[in-house]
């Protein structure tokens, strides 16, 4: 596309929100919408909030606020899964003034500390008492921190003039307004477009986590140009299950959804979001490569498991929409009689998944294997990848269907540009691009130049067709002893496809061959174990066996098969450990902390280089 074209269209989204926030959506819904559907949460039995019952409890949480001294300027820091005072507080937030600011549930106290203290929250809502005693260990680090709201558990806890009950902050809140009925309306009329929305604070894979300041335009611009790019019409269905304080989370279920006044279904759990996506049948559906493994691992044992004239079917049906999927790539349409199979029998796959209605699946925030998305499409759950960061409010390229390259991230959304540096670098800029990092002015210009392009870190090429390849992260580049550069990304990705394999590290800077090391799942090996007619006791002891390491042995020469041969690995080893946000070896997003994975198995590392 002409960067005249890409003007016009960024000049048509300028236009389309000019002068809006997210409080103007909040209030339309309520107007226009006021009876219909706006989150549906399990408390026993399914429970709905309408979008007018929704904008009630924001206004009455934000006067409960603003009765606790909230104001302009201020932070409330939320901790919590996803549950609907998660975003009433933050919606809340917002409308008392101030700025939310939600953190990850995994981190350990003193990473809390230093979110906290950074943005100097003055209030923070937390989901129960197990939340609580991370806050109570850093209180004293904490001077600007007055107040502490529960949602769950504040009658168990010994009276305390700084820590109050949910229900307590929506009394303080009806009361003020019953005083003051305007209060909050006229607090939320100050708010503009260049008001942060919102911190998000990045998961730290090479070092301290720094807060990424999206403003309303940020939030309301790249709404409006995810809806024109994939043409998603109002009242889409969703299911809220991933971090909220990631952006992939938030803008799909939390902005995106208020943006198009669409139904969201809070899961507070990710073992349960199988049965939340039956319930909510989803229409627009977001998550993370790993989710999608675990899906894919499952269905596939299924699979494995049918027999005689089904699985004549199933696998007829499948090889005509796989052919149809490669067909589509290539501009034509397949065999005639994948529609029909399609409706006999893999209509039937999805419906049972809770993903029969559908219309666009998104993968995001970490690269994934393409044939996984192959073998979606191929289901006919119509799975695309998507790129972006923090730092672009989340997306800025993606495929869709009727434009899309497997194992590309597609094409830059409409208004967005995106070019290569001299050394290949992904630059980007558009109404996407965040304002910068909060208090971090040097690593801000080095990140967001003058000319409003903003470096991603990550290597790239773009080809004629305008779709962007991602070829690895800049700093992650490995050098071998023999000078060659490798970007490790492709065969960890290749791996972690695998249902054995949690994570994958890729070793060999300044080394004389590649090696790996390999981390189990530790929720898909007892199944495995089973499987194979094995006993499990435990991941360290399953780890150590003959034909555990056959299998990561088979996985490894595959996945060798099709890069080149100066991107194989020659050793691995298999560590005992589960990898987890806990532990550190893979962030909250559940990105490789690469550092610390180097730096734990640093002597296993070498016994792999012994004698070389």
């Amino acid at each position: 596309m002409s960067q005249e074209a890409v003007l016009a269209e960024r000049a048509a989204i300028d236009a389309e929100i000019e002068g809006k926030t997210i409080v103007d959506y909040l209030d339309r819904n309520a107007e226009r919408h006021a009876a219909q559907p706006a989150i549906h949460y399990k408390d026993g039995d399914w429970k709905t909030l309408t979008w007018g019952e929704y904008r009630q409890a924001v206004h009455e949480a934000a006067a409960g606020f603003q009765a606790l001294g909230v104001g302009a300027g201020e932070f409330v820091a939320i901790m919590a899964g996803n549950r609907p005072e998660h975003v009433i507080a933050d919606y809340a937030a917002i409308h008392s003034g101030a700025t939310a600011v939600t953190i990850y549930s995994t981190l350990t106290a003193p990473q809390v500390q230093y979110i906290a203290d950074n943005c100097k929250a003055t209030v923070a809502v937390l989901e129960d008492l197990e939340f609580m005693k991370r806050w109570e260990e850093i209180r004293s680090e904490l001077p600007n921190l007055r107040y502490v709201v529960l949602m769950s558990g504040a009658e168990n806890y010994d009276t305390a003039d700084w820590v109050l009950s949910w229900d307590e902050l929506l009394v303080r809140g009806k009361k003020r307004l019953a005083d003051d009925p305007d209060a909050v309306n006229r607090t939320a009329g100050t708010i503009t477009p260049d008001t942060l929305a919102t911190l998000i604070y990045t998961s730290g894979t090479t070092g301290t986590p720094k807060g990424v300041m999206i403003s309303h335009r940020n939030v309301v611009w790249t709404a409006e140009c995810l809806r024109r790019a994939a043409n998603i019409d109002l009242g889409p269905r969703m299911v809220s299950y991933l971090p909220l304080a990631h952006i992939a989370e938030r803008l799909a279920t939390h902005y995106l959804a208020t943006y198009l006044a669409g139904q969201v279904w809070f899961c507070p759990n990710l073992a349960g979001v199988l049965e939340y996506i039956q319930e909510a049948r989803p229409t627009l559906f977001v998550g993370v490569p790993r989710v999608f493994e675990k899906f894919h691992s499952r269905l596939a044992a299924r699979f494995a498991e049918t027999h005689g004239i089904k699985k004549t079917l199933l696998d007829r049906a499948l090889d005509a929409n796989r052919k149809r999927v490669l067909a589509e790539q290539e501009g034509s349409s397949g065999p005639m009689m994948a529609g029909t199979l399609d409706s006999l029998v893999l209509s039937k796959v999805r419906e049972q998944l809770g993903m029969d209605q559908v219309e666009l699946a998104i993968t995001a925030a970490a690269p994934i294997n393409p044939d996984l998305i192959l073998f979606f499409q191929t289901l006919g759950i119509p799975l695309f990848e998507l790129y972006g960061m923090s730092e672009t409010t989340g997306p800025a390229t993606t495929n869709l269907p009727g434009a899309f390259r497997l194992g590309s991230v597609g094409k830059a959304l409409p208004g967005v540009e995106v070019e290569l540096a001299e050394d290949d670098e992904l630059l980007m800029r558009g109404g996407v691009i965040t304002e910068g990092y909060y208090k971090l002015p040097d690593d801000t210009a080095e990140a967001f130049d003058s000319q409003g392009w903003l470096h991603s870190g990550d290597l790239a090429r773009i080809d004629d067709d305008g779709f962007v390849w991602i070829v690895g992260r800049k700093k992650e580049i490995i050098i071998t002893a023999g000078g060659k550069n490798i970007a490790p990304a492709k065969l960890e990705t290749l791996l972690g496809n695998h249902a054995l394999i949690s994570k994958a590290c890729m070793v060999g800077d300044g080394r004389k061959f590649l090696t790996m090391i390999v981390a189990l799942d530790h929720e898909e090996a007892p199944a495995w174990a089973e499987a194979n007619g094995l006993v499990y006791e435990d991941l360290a002891t399953f780890s150590k066996l003959a034909e555990v390491n056959a299998e990561i042995e088979r996985a490894i020469d595959e996945a060798n098969g099709i890069v080149s041969s100066v991107e194989q690995v020659k050793k691995w080893i298999i560590v005992p450990d589960e990898w987890t946000p806990d532990s550190g070896e893979v962030t909250p997003s559940l990105k490789l902390k690469r550092k610390v994975v180097l730096d734990k198995y640093a002597s296993e590392i070498e016994s792999l280089y012994v004698g070389v």
